[in-house]
């Protein structure tokens, strides 16, 4: 199974950027694609076995692509304060939270994670399309702070390990006292320095390790080798997406982007109109009070069909949206995805039409998520 947003045709691997996992991934006999200008696994088995393997075991992915800023100096809370949607005072040092930049408009630069490493010192995790994008932005709005911005994005190596038997396996290779849910530690996990969270983009409990580049490697083999007698398994962006389609969870480019609000997108929870001034407030504050006339939904298919990004949605016979994303679904057996809607078309069990390859086909809207675990700590 192939999602065709990817570019799975032939591809110059030269011009493309590489994790310090690509050898690994090809002695694994991963099928790579090109995916946001890197080199990536989107398959080593197949899409249903990796999916089903996270959502009953447990999974490692690489996200080595993924990218690291550190935020610094007196200012920096003052600083992110104005840029960011949430409120930097819920945070405590181990502690992280999900967040979005806006521009003016109230449209995503991008979504992101934000870490309280320190007083004072905070490291920003981005998706990797966007890494200049917004490190050029926070360094376009740091003049009036005293701020240090540090791009760590190619010093930093990233593992993800989920699914529900992830806590056992990491036990295996450290001592330390595994953080809750939301929250992170620096330790050592098999000989090498980490920081590590639970933060999650599967659905599932797991945990995210952060470490020197040049480590990756070592720690992909020493994971894969403690998980061995749990089915652990090498994870590809295949996988990836139909588990954080099943949470409901955005990807930038689908469901959040330039021309989407975060209250369009459903994220009205993460935005904190409440606190002081930040940019994209009036118009926040404005939608979140009187609504949208847009939203995002999640439907299912009546009729066999999988409805992709960007294919358009009818009720009778008018436009009314489009997919943001969509995918057959592993857990459940069925096609799914999530739309932006016109808000007098998003009541739940309302039906629709998608337009797949010329015809339209019958789905209805569904509440929001798919898929929810509940054993979080």
């Amino acid at each position: 199974m192939i999602f065709y947003y990817w570019r799975c045709f032939e591809i110059n691997e030269s011009t493309l950027k590489k994790t310090p996992l690509v050898s690994v991934h090809e002695k694994l006999g991963a099928r790579m694609v090109e995916f946001g200008g890197w080199y990536m696994p989107v398959q080593y088995t197949n899409v249903i076995d990796e999916h089903t393997t996270t959502r009953t075991k447990a999974g490692l992915f690489d996200i080595c692509h993924m990218g690291e800023f550190i935020v610094k100096s007196k200012d920096s809370t003052q600083f992110l304060q104005q840029l960011i949607v949430g409120n930097l005072n819920k945070l405590i040092i181990g502690k992280a939270m999900y967040s979005l930049m806006c521009y003016e408009n109230g449209t995503v630069i991008d979504d992101l994670f934000i870490y309280q490493l320190k007083e004072n010192e905070f490291m920003i995790v981005v998706n990797t399309s966007n890494i200049d994008k917004d490190f050029d932005w926070l360094q376009k709005h740091s003049d009036k702070f005293d701020v240090e911005l540090k791009n760590i994005s190619e010093q930093t190596g990233k593992i993800d390990l989920q699914g529900p038997l992830s806590e056992k396996i990491l036990k295996k290779l450290t001592d330390a006292d595994l953080p809750q849910r939301f929250h992170f530690i620096e330790a050592d996990v098999a000989g090498t320095k980490t920081l590590f969270s639970r933060t999650g983009y599967t659905g599932e409990d797991g945990f995210e390790l952060y470490l020197q580049s040049e480590e990756t490697e070592k720690m992909w083999n020493k994971l894969l080798e403690a998980g061995k007698d749990e089915g652990l398994k090498p994870i590809g962006l295949g996988a990836r997406d139909t588990l954080r389609i099943e949470a409901c969870y955005s990807l930038y480019g689908h469901e959040i982007n330039e021309s989407i609000t975060p209250i369009e997108a459903g994220l009205s929870w993460a935005v904190k109109p409440g606190k002081n001034d930040f940019i994209g407030k009036s118009i926040l504050e404005k939608q979140k009070k009187e609504g949208t006339e847009k939203t995002l939904v999640a439907f299912e298919m009546l009729e066999r069909g999988i409805a992709r990004e960007h294919y358009e949605i009818f009720a009778d016979d008018k436009n009314i949206g489009h997919v943001t994303s969509g995918t057959y679904s592993p857990t459940f057996k069925k096609s799914l995805g999530m739309a932006l809607l016109k808000k007098e078309f998003s009541n739940i069990g309302n039906k629709i039409n998608i337009k797949i390859r010329g015809k339209l086909y019958n789905a209805i809207v569904v509440k929001r998520p798919f898929y929810e675990y509940n054993g979080r700590k």
